[in-house]
């Protein structure tokens, strides 16, 4: 038998089922590249599996593949000659004969791959699906904002089937060493947006999750947050209270300085939240880090506190900011204190009262780390240890109130725990 194509004689004389008859009875890979490449005469070329040159008289070529899908004869078409060479075309044929003799669909297959979101469009997705969960909407747009600035622009048009671990490599090199913090941040997000492609059937790895040994270790102890020594931190609260900020302001920062709470604890904690009576503040499990409830005893000074921000307005938000009804900002507390001249982050007065816990006291370890909400890595231990330690904890914290008031000063008499 001839290995040359069909001409375009007999192409024109040949109905379509003859053509499919004929196609049948030539060999595999009648055609060339060269000719695909130079064929201008109108007609259909035959190569092998279906798979056939279609030229138009206007001189457009398209690669189409005659194929049965479960009885049924349809075509497939396979694209433009120009972008899909003719290795490319034999090799999708190939695919799709195979497929569809083993009972698949290739053109179900064709339209489930057309399917697959980009990675921006899967980002854009995953965010509407956890935005509820957050804690704030800050924590929201930091999700979005972050893989616009550095994962967009390198596998934003990227469908998420295809993001490569070069990829994410790409993306996360250049901040790597230099912003430590935030690259860890993309990387988290990165993966997120790959899992969720791996649960919708796109992919079958994570390669947020393939490159870890890849990159170098950071060191952590530089991304510390800066700390104040506890004895100086009574002089901290006592230049707060005297500065010219807001009252507001003033009393949300003492208060989380003596519950050694974090700062979105208390600048959106409601008056709901708090038993005056009783001397108790209960986090509810929507505004902690943990998703745990976190129940915090008050000592005298921190009822006087609220006492007081009782007298500030009557809105539910205990610490309201400038603006009616808003709580107070992120960076309200924070540049008070670095402006007062202290080089600390507002975070780091937990720190302040964890370092008094371990070198001025003999509270045990666990309730110091109630106090903090901090919880339990060990799964065994963590099952067994249901108790909050609360009562414990009203002794601990009354002796750090105790502590502040004495100015840092005096020496501390050791408990029992």
């Amino acid at each position: 038998m001839s290995s040359h194509p069909i001409p375009h004689s007999l192409g024109d004389k040949l109905g379509d089922n003859e053509l499919a008859e004929a196609s049948v009875r030539r060999p595999e890979k009648a055609l060339t590249a060269q000719f695909v490449k130079t064929v201008k005469d109108a007609g259909k070329y035959f190569d092998g599996h279906g798979l056939f040159l279609r030229v138009l008289s206007n001189g457009s070529k398209q690669w189409v593949q005659r194929i049965t899908i479960r009885g049924k004869r349809c075509e497939l078409g396979l694209g433009n000659p120009a972008l899909v060479p003719l290795a490319e075309a034999r090799q999708t044929a190939l695919e799709n004969r195979k497929l569809a003799r083993s009972g698949g669909d290739p053109m179900q297959a064709k339209k489930d791959a057309q399917a697959v979101l980009t990675f921006a469009e899967a980002a854009q997705r995953v965010y509407e699906l956890h935005r509820p969960t957050w804690r704030n909407e800050k924590h929201a747009k930091q999700f979005v904002s972050t893989l616009e600035t550095y994962a967009f622009p390198r596998i934003g048009k990227v469908k998420v089937a295809d993001v490569t671990t070069a990829d994410v490599l790409a993306v996360l090199t250049p901040i790597w060493t230099t912003k430590p913090e935030t690259a860890r941040r993309v990387k988290q997000r990165l993966g997120t947006v790959l899992k969720w492609a791996v649960a919708q059937g796109w992919r079958q790895d994570n390669p947020a999750e393939a490159i870890n040994q890849a990159l170098p270790k950071h060191d952590r102890t530089k991304a510390q947050r800066k700390a104040l020594p506890y004895k100086e931190v009574a002089s901290c609260i006592s230049s707060v209270q005297s500065s010219n900020a807001g009252m507001a302001t003033k009393l949300a920062f003492e208060l989380l300085v003596l519950t050694a709470t974090r700062s979105g604890e208390v600048r959106h904690a409601v008056w709901s939240e708090f038993d005056l009576v009783n001397a108790e503040w209960v986090i509810p499990v929507t505004r902690m880090k943990a998703k745990k409830e976190h129940r915090i005893p008050l000592c005298d000074r921190a009822l006087k506190l609220l006492e007081q921000a009782k007298a500030l307005g009557d809105t539910d938000l205990v610490f309201e900011g400038t603006k009616r009804g808003k709580a107070l900002s992120d960076a309200t507390m924070s540049k008070l204190v670095k402006e007062l001249g202290f080089d600390v982050d507002v975070h780091g007065f937990r720190t302040s009262f964890r370092t008094w816990t371990q070198e001025q006291t003999n509270f045990p370890r666990e309730v110091a780390e109630a106090a903090l909400a901090h919880t339990i890595k060990d799964k065994a231990e963590a099952a067994y240890a249901r108790s909050d330690l609360f009562e414990k904890r009203r002794m601990m914290m009354d002796a750090w109130a105790a502590f502040l008031t004495l100015d840092g000063t005096a020496t501390v008499v050791h408990l029992n725990g």
